[in-house]
């Protein structure tokens, strides 16, 4: 399948659009498909073992190794969002929801 024409907005958007598109492809040529095809649970998995990966990178200090995990982190959490039918849409709503509330503030009020 080829790539869907470029959508407005940020990396991250078309991203989620591309994965969105791949959702029914064929999981035999498309990487995405093949992790939506495995199921949500394996998804977590692999959206585990890269964060992991970028860890060690920050750990070890290498900037191009981290920002290339960080690429993989951030593609591996939308095919897991989107595995559970969460859209970036929402997620970037919630961060809006909670720009300008002290980070302490925040997580006391969860609980």
């Amino acid at each position: 399948m080829t790539a869907p024409e470029a959508a407005p907005g940020n990396a991250l958007d078309r991203l989620a659009a591309t994965i969105a598109a791949r959702r029914g492809a064929d999981p035999d040529t498309s990487w995405t498909a093949k992790l939506l095809a495995n199921g949500p649970e394996k998804c977590a998995e692999k959206f585990g073992e890269e964060a992991v990966e970028a860890i060690i990178e920050a750990v070890k200090g290498d900037r191009a190794r981290l920002t290339s995990e960080a690429a993989d982190v951030l593609y591996h959490l939308l095919v897991m969002l989107a595995a559970r039918d969460v859209g970036l849409d929402e997620v970037l709503a919630e961060l809006d929801r909670r720009e300008g509330t002290s980070g302490i503030v925040e997580k006391q009020s969860r609980g």
